[in-house]
């Protein structure tokens, strides 16, 4: 049989570098061909050859709900039918601005824009035109797109492709990127001794999503807090990935339940918020989000930021996650397939480990849990892709790279974790 998604792959490859629009679906880390998806539904897509797979990245997080949830696409089509975009404002997006301020304590302005990369970079133009100050920290291993000034040893993509930074951005951009060993106090103290006062921001992942899944230590993000507010820099939360995906008030309302009053000072958010469309947002403190224009100096604009169909799709979403005990079905489903694959692994006498928060998880191929960077690259690649592959095969579809995090819908049925565990047996087997 022909297999069309090599046809698309080498057609693709003519026109578009490398075949792809996004370097981490090319499959260069796991080797082979990308499987092009031709539709989905619920938890599962049908690749270009009709081959049904159980889909574990969703999007890379938005399809929490499962893919073609009724209820959204509703939605989605009405607002098509009134129009695709206006570039005026429209109620919606105050419909959705409430929900997010409703559903995160710690915003009380919110900013719509279209891409994760989007907000990570407006978040860190606003924290600098509001403290004066010029240098941000942030940590090897966190990606918060791929603005120059961030593209500094940073995750997912780059982490597959063992680039430490990029070409293209000149040495002077990121001059003032201060990058520091993710979970490591000691150098975050040492850091805000010496740059505190010319610190504008400190920029973290809460769970890193792209080194894998890789959480913060409680007594870490306890010092993130407190040489923040000692040093008179902002807490900038990236919950592109973890917002609305780990709990209802994303990754900060489970550090908040561990850690008394503690809030970041600026949040930016993306993927779940936007059910699936190219919808994000930054948001923080009221006297923070009014140094943006047109209130303020700093300037931020956007022709398709508050899309009308785009806030109709991030709305049905997070109104359907606020069903009652959705988190507490999707926790405990999420822990049975990271329960299933450790249980498997070590009965095939494979080193391995996993985590997981909400619907996001991640496992190595490691005894421990890595708590940094450094360690999350010792991993046995080459073991990952043979697993990668045997899954793939049997209709089971993972990230295509050993560096990122993985997610599960509350379409996702106990039949499907067992289908994926009992898969991943046969693979261990082999390996």
């Amino acid at each position: 049989m022909t297999d069309r998604n090599q046809t698309l792959f080498e057609r693709a490859k003519t026109l578009i570098p490398g075949g792809v629009n996004s370097p981490v679906r090319a499959f260069k880390a796991v080797g082979g061909t990308p499987r092009f998806v031709q539709r989905a539904q619920g938890a599962y897509f049908w690749d270009a050859n009709d081959q049904r797979y159980i889909d574990y990245i969703g999007s890379w997080g938005p399809m929490i709900l499962g893919h073609g949830h009724p209820a959204v696409l509703e939605a989605v089509q009405k607002a098509a039918l009134d129009g695709f975009s206006f570039g005026a404002p429209t109620e919606r997006e105050i419909e959705l601005a409430e929900e997010i301020v409703k559903l995160v304590p710690s915003i009380e302005m919110v900013r719509l824009v279209s891409s994760g990369t989007e907000a990570g970079m407006s978040a860190i133009r606003l924290a600098r035109g509001a403290t004066g100050r010029k240098k941000i920290i942030k940590f090897e291993g966190c990606y918060h797109g791929h603005a120059d000034a961030l593209l500094v040893k940073a995750g997912s993509g780059l982490a597959t492709f063992g680039n430490p930074t990029s070409a293209g951005v000149p040495p002077e951009v990121v001059q003032d990127t201060l990058v520091l060993e993710y979970n490591n106090v000691e150098q975050l103290e040492a850091a805000f001794a010496e740059h505190g006062a010319a610190t504008a921001c400190l920029m973290i992942e809460p769970i890193a999503g792209n080194m894998n899944f890789v959480r913060a230590s409680v007594p870490f993000m306890t010092r993130c807090r407190e040489l923040c507010t000692q040093h008179g820099a902002l807490l900038v939360f990236d919950e592109v990935m973890t917002g609305c995906r780990v709990g209802l008030a994303s990754a900060q309302g489970h550090y908040a339940s561990l850690i008394p009053g503690f809030e970041p000072d600026m949040t930016v958010l993306g993927k779940v918020i936007g059910g699936g469309m190219p919808l994000a947002a930054f948001g923080g403190k009221r006297a923070v989000m009014e140094q943006l224009a047109p209130l303020g100096a700093v300037y931020q604009a956007g022709t398709l930021s508050g899309n009308p169909v785009a806030t109709a799709c991030g709305l049905a979403t997070l109104r359907e996650l606020q069903q009652p005990g959705f988190y507490e079905a999707l926790s405990a489903r999420t822990q049975s397939l990271v329960a299933g694959l450790t249980e498997a692994a070590h009965a095939a006498g494979i080193p391995f480990c996993g985590d997981s928060q909400g619907g996001m998880f991640g496992f190595f191929f490691f005894d421990q849990l890595p708590q940094n960077y450094a360690t999350v690259m010792t991993t046995d690649g080459a073991r990952f892709n043979k697993f990668y592959h045997g899954m793939l095969e049997r209709g089971i579809y993972f990230a295509p790279a050993l560096y990122e995090a993985g997610f599960v819908s509350s379409a996702h049925s106990a039949a499907d974790i067992e289908a994926t565990v009992a898969a991943a047996r046969e693979v261990f087997a082999q390996l």
